[in-house]
């Protein structure tokens, strides 16, 4: 039976988890302010310490390094600003709370997959003794591209340069690991793995002095001050306690497959980006030439399908991806390509919606083009 609504936008936000619910609904029925001494007082400073360890084994980090921000905007933010360095380079590709935050940043190029350089960032920071920060994502929100960030991190360690990973899309997608990954800073987001919107994190490593730019107050050990979001906290320690079973998306890497094999075989003009290289594996970029992603997103809408014309972070602007840009995309390619992004709870009846509703599109869309030639 054709489902009568089909999310398939998790990159955008996924579900709130049961679990989040659950221990939001607790903190709201009990609030208490985590400076104050009494017993709500010390009641709510559990609950944000509870969570600050279950967020930081998510991404194998110390507790102490975890500062709760609202959101992982404010986590880009913080991480850019408040490293202090005269020298910021970010890759092409970065989300638009990277690239704003730091508009006059050099850009680090990738290649047709979207795969970052290490031998370009390696010329970049040689080319200027100044201390830096770089800026590299685990994986993109448009095309899912995993980042070799490792290897992006040991080069720039090794001209003297910080590091900063936004993580927001590969967490709870992926194994993420502070250690192994070798970053001194990276960023995290609750909605996007099943906690609350208004939430989020920066991972500071202890060797990186940062300097707070929200000043008023002594909370998150003086790196950003405000009274504490403790009912978000709570959610996002409690969507981070189960984020970290990836193991689940192994279900969904063969549902995305399988959606990309049908698209192949029933819609031959369509191209797939970046099928090539390691991608996040509920990811797909898709690029119906001829039709735009404002059209395709509309019809889609109208069948009950929801997918995003790449990134979801832009006001409801349409608009040509700078991520696919940067992949060398053609205008008309990047105007024609939406994101079809899948979760946990993504079912097989969600996947032939999609394809019924997309397929029946392309069809109109060849029929109109044929037509006049027929005449």
């Amino acid at each position: 039976m054709t489902p009568r609504e089909s999310y398939l936008d998790w990159n955008a936000t996924a579900p709130l988890r049961s679990e989040a619910a659950q221990a939001i609904a607790a903190i709201l029925a009990e609030p208490g302010n985590p400076s104050s001494v009494h017993r709500r007082g010390r009641a709510a400073r559990q609950t944000v310490e509870a969570a600050r360890r279950a967020v930081a084994a998510l991404v194998d980090a110390a507790p102490d390094w975890v500062v709760f921000t609202s959101g992982g905007t404010e986590a880009n933010h913080l991480a850019l600003r408040a490293a202090d360095r005269p020298r910021v380079l970010v890759s092409s590709i970065e989300h638009s709370s990277i690239l704003e935050a730091a508009p006059t940043a050099q850009r680090i190029p990738v290649d047709r997959d979207g795969v970052v350089s290490v031998d370009a960032l390696d010329r970049l920071l040689a080319a200027d003794p100044r201390p830096a920060l770089v800026s590299v994502m685990l994986a993109n929100n448009e095309s899912g591209v995993v980042q070799p960030v490792a290897d992006l991190a040991a080069v720039a360690h090794r001209h003297g340069a910080l590091v900063h990973c936004d993580a927001v899309q590969a967490a709870g997608k992926l194994p993420v690991s502070v250690a192994a990954l070798g970053v001194d800073l990276l960023s995290l987001s609750a909605h996007k793995l099943g906690g609350p919107t208004g939430i989020g994190a920066l991972i500071v490593h202890d060797a990186v002095e940062l300097r707070p730019w929200l000043r008023g107050g002594g909370q998150e050990h003086g790196r950003r001050a405000g009274t504490e979001n403790v009912a978000g906290i709570a959610g996002f320690g409690a969507a981070a306690g189960v984020a970290g079973e990836t193991g689940i998306y192994d279900r969904v890497r063969r549902l995305r497959d399988a959606l990309e094999t049908e698209i192949a075989g029933t819609v031959p003009e369509a191209v797939v980006f970046a099928t090539g290289v390691a991608r996040l594996p509920n990811t797909t970029a898709v690029a119906l030439p001829g039709v735009s992603a404002e059209t395709q997103v509309i019809a889609l809408d109208l069948a009950g399908v929801m997918v995003s014309a790449g990134a979801a972070c832009s006001s409801g602007k349409v608009q040509p991806s700078h991520v696919l840009t940067a992949m060398g995309a053609g205008p008309d390619l990047a105007r024609s390509t939406i994101r079809v992004s899948l979760g946990w709870s993504t079912t097989e009846a969600e996947i032939a919606h999609f394809l019924d509703a997309w397929t029946a599109l392309y069809r109109r869309h060849r029929a109109r083009r044929v037509a006049p030639r027929a005449a």
